[in-house]
């Protein structure tokens, strides 16, 4: 016999604010890709030279929406376990969301300042702190027995290495910040990389 939950502890509304703050993140990262106002003469060289001047800020935009997806997709794939929620485990989720919707702004700041040290440990830092949460939500979850009971250990164990992917890049990608700045983001590369490893 099915246990009937109280609406509050459903995770659907969960699922809906979750779904709606990643959709807003993910649209705001555009914002950060400005038109920009030529004063002198539009030739295709100066219209060329300004798409070039933005490939830092294409490259830090399709990055941070990549990484965005992929955490819609690993959170989907826990609720789809999870079964039940409380108002801590509610909280942790949104202090999740919380740096899930400063990326737009620690974007922004990439974009314009990728090239210092203090912006890229920004941006890492809330990546991190993303990662950890992530994490936090999921290992809070199976400990509260709120997963599937058919869920296998195999299952959870593979789930818990992935949530501990974006941490540990993230980790690397501020020890970079501190001696190649500028390419401390490149690190992130490596994530599609080391899932695929961990599925095989």
């Amino acid at each position: 016999m099915t246990e009937k939950l109280d609406e509050w502890e459903t995770t659907k509304r969960i699922e809906t604010l979750v779904d709606g703050i990643f959709a807003i993140a993910m649209t705001l990262l555009v914002l950060n890709l400005s038109i920009p106002q030529l004063t002198s003469s539009v030739s295709n060289i100066t219209v060329e030279n300004y798409l070039l001047a933005l490939i830092p800020k294409l490259f830090t935009y399709a990055l941070s929406f990549i990484i965005l997806a992929i955490f819609w997709r690993v959170n989907h794939q826990q609720f789809y376990k999870i079964k039940r929620a409380n108002p801590l485990f509610l909280w942790i989720t949104v202090i999740w969301l919380l740096f899930v919707a400063l990326v737009p702004f620690s974007t922004s700041l990439m974009g314009e300042y990728g090239n210092t040290q203090s912006a890229n440990i920004f941006f890492n830092t809330n990546l991190l702190l993303i990662g950890i949460f992530s994490g936090l939500i999921w290992y809070y979850a199976t400990k509260k027995g709120f997963i599937d009971k058919e869920l296998s250990r195999e299952k959870i164990i593979e789930l818990n290495k992935i949530n501990l992917l974006l941490p540990i890049v993230a980790l690397i990608a501020i020890g970079a910040s501190f001696v190649i700045p500028a390419y401390s983001t490149l690190a992130y590369l490596a994530i599609p990389l080391v899932k695929w490893i961990i599925k095989a």
